[in-house]
């Protein structure tokens, strides 16, 4: 698997190797963490052979919801909008001149809603992955090494040093361990996610912004889990 450590400032790989006791903790509360403050802002880039897709955005993380506004790249406007999506569902709002930040209330009409794809959709494996980056509870840091999880080296995002990590293997698919790269902080603060996705070749990047979170209000027709 190709090793990703672009985040600037210089990275030092040296990896792979076991995590540490202190390594596996944090990766660990990665996840918890995201929860734990109940949102983060998300920038998700979503490859494409026909151009790329940005949502850029917040991920309610007890209320299983996200929205943002989607931008295309390489590609025409037909995609742009406010998009809002949940682990079942995704609503967008077609827009021709997307603002760079979507409003903090979204509009009462002018929604479409469709069931989220489970797969063959790189932005629904995406917006599926950036709910999935939240957990009301830590994982088993004694499991993750054992099921594949591995240090590859340090990095700093934003400013913050950062240790990359490969998550283990997902609980339903064996050998998938690799598939998911996190840049964790000294206290198990997540900080950008890279994962390959079956559709694209270019894998998916879920950057957590350092913009103040904005509790994320529903659309119409949008239920929040809790």
């Amino acid at each position: 698997m190709t090793v990703f450590l672009l985040a600037g400032g210089g990275s030092e790989a040296s990896g792979p190797r076991a995590l540490t006791e202190d390594e596996a903790n944090r990766l660990a509360i990665t996840r918890f963490r995201n929860y734990e403050v109940r949102g983060r802002t998300v920038t998700i880039t979503v490859p494409g052979t026909a151009g790329g897709l940005t949502v850029t955005g917040s991920v309610d993380y007890r209320g299983q919801v996200g929205y943002g506004v989607v931008r295309g790249s390489g590609r025409d406007t037909s995609s742009d909008g406010l998009i809002q999506w949940t682990a079942t569902s995704v609503h967008v709002h077609p827009m021709a001149h997307a603002p760079a930040q979507a409003p903090a209330s979204p509009p009462g009409s002018g929604w479409y809603e469709r069931p989220l794809q489970a797969s063959g959709s790189a932005l629904d494996s995406s917006l599926a992955i950036a709910l999935k980056l939240g957990s009301d509870r830590p994982d088993n840091a004694e499991l993750l090494p054992q099921n594949g999880a591995a240090w590859w080296g340090r990095d700093q995002v934003d400013g913050h040093r950062v240790d990359v990590m490969t998550g283990p293997s997902s609980p339903d698919r064996s050998g998938t361990a690799g598939n998911v790269r996190y840049w964790v902080g000294p206290d198990g603060t997540m900080y950008r996610v890279r994962v390959r996705v079956e559709s694209e070749e270019q894998p998916v990047v879920i950057a957590f912004g350092t913009r103040k979170y904005v509790p994320v209000e529903p659309a119409p027709g949008v239920t929040p889990a809790r």
